[in-house]
């Protein structure tokens, strides 16, 4: 059996420590309370000091959970409530549209699909959750791109890799289709990411109005665009995109946009 790594142990019980009693704690009280040398209790509260887990008030010396603990818990819980509350909403997209729903979120320097829904056929299909997409040519990655200034900052540092010959890596003509995602609500992807592949995606906002994610349908390049004009997505599949974002959006709090 495997065994645990002490230092992890102890800097868990460190925040388990300053999350009960006390708002702050002395050093020497941290080190006595969990039977600590004062300088190993030192050199474990300088690292989650310097990773944002524990503050330091410099008036007291004493310490705090800091506020990245808080981020942290707050994504959790923003993940999980944005799975829930799409989860009817994104059944029924799939379908009314036919094709296979991803709901995505930033996470580092991509987009982290954290709900799938097959495309309502008999083909086989593999489940996508836990997956990642680029940010700068999925649909999903541009609508993150173009509402949340994280996102934004994240691909504009990223290598815009070039997976067909229709991947815009470019930087202004990237910053270009950011602008027309915004102007018109959506992002599309026809061909940028796979062959022979095409997907759209809207933006979902929490009651304060940010963008928390994001819905889209993938699908053939010939389900989803228009037989008439090369390239032009089917008004109706927008349509459906645009109105799941907006449900989700308002059992969120987002109210209408």
């Amino acid at each position: 059996m495997a065994r645990n790594i002490q230092s992890l142990e102890r800097a868990a019980a460190m925040l388990r420590l300053l999350a009960g009693g006390e708002r702050r704690l002395g050093l020497s009280d941290i080190a006595s309370s969990l039977d600590l040398a004062k300088g190993t209790a030192h050199g474990i509260l300088r690292t989650l000091q310097a990773e944002g887990f524990v503050e330091q008030d410099e008036a007291s010396g004493r310490y705090q959970l800091g506020a990245e603990l808080l981020r942290l818990g707050t994504t959790y819980l923003d993940v999980h409530e944005l799975r829930a509350r799409a989860l009817v909403w994104t059944d029924d997209l799939a379908r009314s549209s036919g094709e296979s729903v991803h709901l995505g979120v930033l996470h580092q320097q991509g987009v982290l699909i954290v709900h799938h829904v097959f495309r309502p056929d008999d083909s086989r299909q593999v489940l996508e959750i836990g997956a990642m997409q680029p940010l700068h040519c999925t649909a999903l990655g541009k609508v993150l791109s173009a509402y949340d200034p994280v996102a934004h900052s994240e691909v504009l540092e990223s290598d815009r890799k070039a997976f067909t010959e229709r991947t815009v890596c470019d930087l202004e003509d990237f910053e270009r289709l950011l602008d027309v995602t915004r102007a018109r609500g959506y992002a599309a992807d026809v061909e940028e990411t796979w062959e022979g592949v095409a997907s759209i995606a809207a933006p979902i906002h929490d009651r304060r109005r940010m963008p928390v994610g994001a819905v889209g349908i993938t699908g053939a390049v010939e389900r989803l665009c228009r037989p008439d004009e090369e390239g032009a997505l089917r008004p109706e599949l927008i349509a459906a995109v645009r109105d799941c974002a907006r449900a989700v959006s308002r059992d969120l709090g987002a109210g209408r946009f």
